[in-house]
């Protein structure tokens, strides 16, 4: 089957070009039936497709040699929207040239120009990040928002699971997928009201939105594998993922410690060495690369800036298959299957009153 294009800022990332060219290719290699329009400095990635002629046969270049900096704010980013490789990336999305678009660069930059030029599908008034974790059960969680949004309210958070849902089905293939609110304890009477009125139309709306709402879920439980979406504001999103990564990593270094302290830990590494790479395959950033800017009129996904070439292709692959199973249309269906204006909650206490 033939996929819509996908566009690739070549120029984001730590590294830049050749990781990002790299990442393409391997995932090409994976996919033949990828297309790539590559946007970046033309001379810089005509030299590193000349590795990968099959990546090479298969793309464009978009050229511009204006990159956007990992130390740019977003209202500087939104003033070069027009002749950085990341704009132009988004802009062939918007124009038809391609059918989503791939960065590793600056997460608020990437946000903010895919908002202004992408725009918000109707009835969702924020775009959410959302990335796949993994879990002890057979299907990594997908968790939003993961800072795209640092204050929500409960309509947002209700909005988040219906975007969230429409990407489980297609990640996870469940076809009533387990949602829960991120809180302090699961009991009904914990947390604040924004996420009680949030929890209380969930639960209204479950049998209309085909999902299987219990509540609420703690962090320490969210990666157990009996959850499909965890949904929360973006604030506490990005500390709980970064507590995750970082808890990731200790136990990773703590391990290559531990076996590396004396003969017999050595002797011990080599006998347990099949179980610790399971580990490091699992606990790999690189193997659930690729965040999703969800709620957008278009897909734009967001590479780890640090990812190597295997994580930019997971990332691509990622993308190509929001494509493939039109997940923005879910997300529309999703949306009118519980009629329209009728679930959303009102914003403030005035309106509640």
């Amino acid at each position: 089957m033939s996929l819509p294009r996908i566009a690739v800022d070549a120029m984001g990332g730590d590294e830049g070009v050749r990781v990002m060219i790299e990442g393409a290719a391997l995932a090409r290699r994976r996919h033949d039936q990828f297309k790539f329009l590559l946007v970046g400095d033309e001379t810089r990635i005509k030299a590193a497709l000349e590795k990968h002629p099959n990546l090479r046969a298969s793309s464009e270049i978009l050229h511009t040699d204006d990159v956007i900096s990992g130390e740019d704010k977003p209202s500087q980013a939104l003033r070069r929207a027009k002749t950085t490789s990341m704009g132009r990336a988004i802009q062939a999305v918007k124009n038809g040239d391609a059918g989503a678009a791939v960065s590793a660069g600056n997460t608020g930059a990437l946000m903010a120009i895919a908002k202004l030029t992408l725009r918000t599908m109707p009835g969702i008034d924020r775009p959410a990040l959302a990335a796949l974790l993994p879990t002890l059960g057979d299907n990594d969680v997908i968790m939003l928002d993961l800072g795209a949004n640092t204050e929500c309210d409960s309509r947002n958070l209700v909005q988040f699971a219906i975007m969230g849902s429409a990407y489980a089905r297609v990640a996870t293939g469940r076809n009533e997928p387990r949602v829960r609110l991120l809180n302090i304890g699961t009991e009904e009477i914990k947390g604040t009201d924004l996420l009680r009125d949030a929890a209380a139309t969930l639960k209204g709306a479950a049998e209309d939105l085909a999902i299987s709402f219990d509540g609420f879920t703690e962090a320490d439980k969210m990666c157990r594998g009996d959850v499909d979406v965890v949904v929360t504001d973006g604030f506490s999103g990005n500390i709980a993922l970064k507590a995750v990564e970082g808890t990731a990593r200790f136990v990773a270094d703590l391990l290559r410690r531990s076996f590396a302290s004396s003969l017999r830990s050595k002797i011990g590494f080599l006998i347990s060495r099949p179980a610790t790479e399971l580990l490091k395959h699992h606990l790999d950033p690189n193997n659930h690369n690729g965040a999703v800017f969800l709620g957008l009129n278009g897909i734009v996904v967001k590479s780890h800036g640090g990812a190597n070439a295997a994580g930019v292709a997971n990332a691509v692959a990622v993308t190509a298959r929001l494509l493939e199973e039109n997940v923005t249309e879910r997300i529309t269906a999703d949306l009118a299957r519980v009629g329209g204006e009728s679930w959303r909650m009102p914003r403030t206490q005035e309106e509640r009153a």
